[in-house]
């Protein structure tokens, strides 16, 4: 028995960090890769017995290896963390995080408390500008305004918007 251990030692040193690399290039993952090598010398000592000496010790510990890397990939384990891990990739670049949802959600809602504090003539053009999405000759044509005076007016309100927002230390 102790002649197994000593051998299985050997064997260790010699391969274990070429069959971590080959492990790796199946599996992507350092930790899991070590973790099928692992599995890898157990079974190594578990069939040393059984060794044919048909193949070299490297191409077989190699088979074991790779057949050690399928079963890995192919298993319910393996499939259910990658369908995780590609469903959370998808969440987190789709929805915001709640943290930025709320950041967002005040800071527009200190920017409308700024905007409806200027005076009406400005207040008008700049909500149908940015909040409707309206273009200057839509504006123009709804509040019945020169193009030439819709221009004007949100100029001077986003300078208005802007120094009562500086006094209101939002933007430095």
């Amino acid at each position: 028995m102790e002649d197994k251990e000593i051998i299985l030692e050997k064997i260790m040193v010699e391969h274990g960090s070429d069959l971590v690399r080959l492990a790796f290039t199946y599996v992507k993952d350092k930790e899991t890769a070590k973790d099928i090598v692992q599995n890898t010398f157990i079974k190594c000592y578990e069939n040393l017995d059984n060794f044919r000496c048909e193949s070299t010790l490297k191409t077989w510990l190699y088979r074991i290896t790779i057949n050690e890397c399928k079963d890995y990939l192919r298993s319910w384990h393996h499939r259910k963390v990658q369908a995780k891990s590609f469903i959370q990739e998808t969440v987190n670049s789709i929805l915001p995080s709640a943290e930025d949802k709320v950041i967002r959600e005040s800071e527009n809602q200190e920017i409308k408390k700024f905007v409806f504090s200027l005076p009406k003539i400005y207040r008008e053009v700049i909500y149908l500008y940015y909040y409707k999405s309206f273009i200057i000759e839509e504006i123009a044509e709804v509040t019945d305004l020169s193009i030439n005076t819709v221009k004007t007016r949100l100029r001077r309100g986003r300078q208005k918007l802007k120094s009562i927002m500086e006094e209101g230390d939002i933007y430095g």
